[in-house]
């Protein structure tokens, strides 16, 4: 749980240093799955039905990991 806490604090201080594998992680722990992938953009689904894309490039852009934190509430 510590680790997840300390990604999503580095997302809120720093959107522009953050890997995909690390917002994947984050991604997974608050319930959102890989539903498919299409050429360089993963789509990702919550329960509820939110899905929205992620394209996989390293490091992520800021306005991919805002919307990620906008989605997860924090």
């Amino acid at each position: 749980m510590a680790r997840i806490d300390k990604l999503v604090e580095k997302m809120k201080n720093r959107p522009n240093g953050i890997r995909f594998e690390e917002l994947v992680k984050v991604l997974d722990h608050y319930g959102y799955i890989l539903i498919r992938t299409r050429g360089s953009h993963h789509i990702f689904r919550n329960e509820s039905g939110d899905t929205f894309p992620i394209p996989r490039q390293s490091p992520v852009k800021a306005v991919y990991v805002i919307d990620v934190l906008e989605k997860i509430g924090e």
